[in-house]
Parts: C-alpha cells; sequence; structure tokens
C-alpha cells in the first residue's frame, strides 16, 4: 500500500516562490503517474499538474502553465512542484496523488481516478 506524504508548504508573499515535495511511504512511484491538485475553501479539489514516473511528460492545467513546474527524481523516489510568481488565489491546500497509467491523459485531471493520496499541505499567499 502506497502512502504519500508531502512537506513544502507555508506562507510567502505574493510574487515569492515555493518548492513541494511528495514521496511515497512503503512504495514507489515507477508504475505511476504522479499529479498535485488542490483544494481552496469553498471549493473544489482541482488539478494542478501531472507527472508520468516512467519518461517525465508533464500536464499542466492551464491556470499555471509557466508558472508551476512538476518534475521528479527517480533517484530519490521523490516528486515535485516547483511554484513561482504565486498569487492570493493561489491559496489552497496541495494534494499529491498517484494513478497508473491511462491512454487519455484527460483521466490524469480527475481526482476520482486516483487510488492514492497524500495529506495535504498548505500554501498560503499573502497579498
Amino acid at each position: 500500500q502506497v502512502q504519500l506524504v508531502e512537506s513544502g508548504g507555508g506562507l510567502v508573499q505574493a510574487g515569492g516562490a515555493l518548492k513541494l515535495s511528495c514521496a511515497p511511504s512503503g512504495g514507489t512511484f515507477s508504475h505511476y503517474v504522479m499529479s498535485w491538485f488542490r483544494q481552496a475553501p469553498g471549493k473544489e479539489r482541482e488539478f494542478v499538474a501531472a507527472i508520468t514516473w516512467k519518461d517525465g511528460t508533464t500536464y499542466y492545467a492551464d491556470s499555471v502553465k509557466g508558472l508551476f513546474t512538476v518534475s521528479r527524481d527517480s533517484a530519490e523516489n521523490t516528486g515535485y512542484l516547483q511554484m513561482s510568481s504565486l498569487k492570493p488565489k493561489a491559496t489552497a491546500v496541495y494534494y499529491c496523488a498517484a494513478t497508473g497509467y491511462s491512454s487519455r491523459r484527460y483521466c490524469y485531471t480527475l481526482p476520482e481516478r486516483y487510488t492514492f493520496w497524500g495529506q495535504g499541505t498548505k500554501v498560503t499567499v499573502s497579498s
């Protein structure tokens, strides 16, 4: 059973940057797609970015393209989300999740597709 552990959240001023990390406890990402979702207060959980572990293909929500970068370190078995030029609207709890591969990449944007979730790490962007 894979358990995901996120870290790196915190308070940052608008325009600043944060880097989130996600590591699986008791398993490996090698057969999965690792993704990041976020959930702001009163809103639904939304897709942010995904990376296929085997070849590093990345996918992004339109709202974060050019601002966020998802990456992986296979040797460390850790995934990352580098967030830059942060705005207050990015304030949310950020979750790491993992799912199996799909030929339909749209599936990676759907929370219900994911089997494994982390506990979330809170990101607050102050204005």
